[in-house]
């Protein structure tokens, strides 16, 4: 069995995709890839992943299917995955293949004691253009290179945050935990760095610098703008979040654990509300509310606190100046942490 399956969804992703694959290749045969096609047709994509699982086959596979957006392609990878641990690559992001190959023998070190559920390690904003790439790093939060629980994690601060991009999942504990992402839905890799947590039980942190996560294009699904269009499927992943969280028995658990995903859930309720304001209309306006809404119905008591947090009450500041301030405070955000 390989130690990690590393799928990489691809979809009309002819231009960089290659970079991708080839950041990973040089690990060799404790990785498996599975290029998964999501049924791409302006381009090359699916032949070029034939290509390539033809000349490296004992490292690389080909899985096409129908169009079902990121989300099935993530699912597609779990579903054909045969490694141990399980990661999404996006295919216009790379990996540090020095660090990846570290990751990999600490993961067969860790494997001889029994193994973790949640494998973590920094990843990298990396936007065009921008003479510094920020760094979301961890090492004030969580010990390094060993197994530990939830219990000792330390404080996040706001700017720091877990996503699919510096995650690796044990691939049992995530087929066990029932996860299955929405088709045709941007901003699933929220769920995918969400829902399972509750299931992790061990944890390896190593301080290395693995993912690189390209922003930059301007179709790109982060895009401010695209964002605002696609604004539906945000507040479907957003609504999926609120179940998962109001749904969770925490009896038993780590207390760290439910206020590291409650503050996750205050940032994505943040997002949600941010860019239905940035659009401005009314229809937009009364879709923040709903969403609101939806969470006071869920679970009255999560929505009493969420309101209350310093992000919560900077999206319910009253009126047009209100409004003004909130956006006048993402925009700084927005330059500190260099999303988007």
């Amino acid at each position: 069995m390989k130690i990690l399956t590393i799928a990489i969804p691809c979809y009309n992703s002819e231009a960089y995709m290659e970079k991708c694959i080839r950041s990973i290749l040089p690990v060799g045969e404790d990785v498996e890839i599975l290029i998964v096609d999501d049924g791409s047709t302006k381009d090359r994509t699916a032949q070029i992943a034939d290509r390539y699982a033809e000349k490296y086959s004992s490292i690389i596979k080909a899985v096409h299917q129908e169009n079902g957006g990121h989300g099935e392609a993530v699912n597609a990878g779990l579903r054909n995955a045969s490694g141990r641990y399980y990661k999404v690559v996006d295919s216009d992001d790379w990996v540090n293949t020095k660090a990846l190959k570290k990751i990999v023998e600490k993961m067969k070190e860790l494997e001889a004691e029994g193994g973790v559920d949640l494998f973590l390690a920094n990843f990298v904003y990396d936007k065009a253009g921008a003479a510094h790439k920020k760094l979301m790093r961890f090492a004030n939060v969580f010990p390094q290179g060993r197994s530990f629980g939830w219990d000792e994690m330390g404080h996040m601060r706001l700017t720091q945050y877990l996503l699919m991009h510096n995650i690796f999942y044990r691939t049992q504990m995530l087929r066990d935990c029932g996860m299955e992402l929405p088709k045709h839905t941007f901003y699933v890799d929220n769920i995918f760095a969400f829902q399972p947590l509750p299931f992790v039980e061990k944890i390896c942190y190593m301080d290395e610098n693995l993912y690189h996560y390209f922003i930059g294009r301007e179709d790109q699904s982060v895009n401010e703008k695209v964002m605002i269009g696609r604004i539906d499927q945000q507040i479907r992943v957003n609504k999926i979040m609120i179940d998962v969280m109001a749904g969770q028995d925490f009896s038993g658990k780590s207390s760290r654990l439910k206020k590291y995903m409650e503050i996750y859930l205050d940032k994505i309720m943040t997002v949600t509300s941010m860019m239905l304001i940035l659009d401005g209309s009314q229809e937009a306006l009364e879709k923040k509310k709903d969403v609101w809404r939806y969470l006071k119905e869920k679970d009255a008591g999560l929505y009493r606190h969420m309101f209350r947090t310093p992000l919560g009450m900077a999206m319910h500041l009253p009126g047009r100046g209100g409004r003004k301030i909130a956006k006048a405070g993402y925009r700084l955000a927005q330059k500190f942490v260099g999303f988007n």
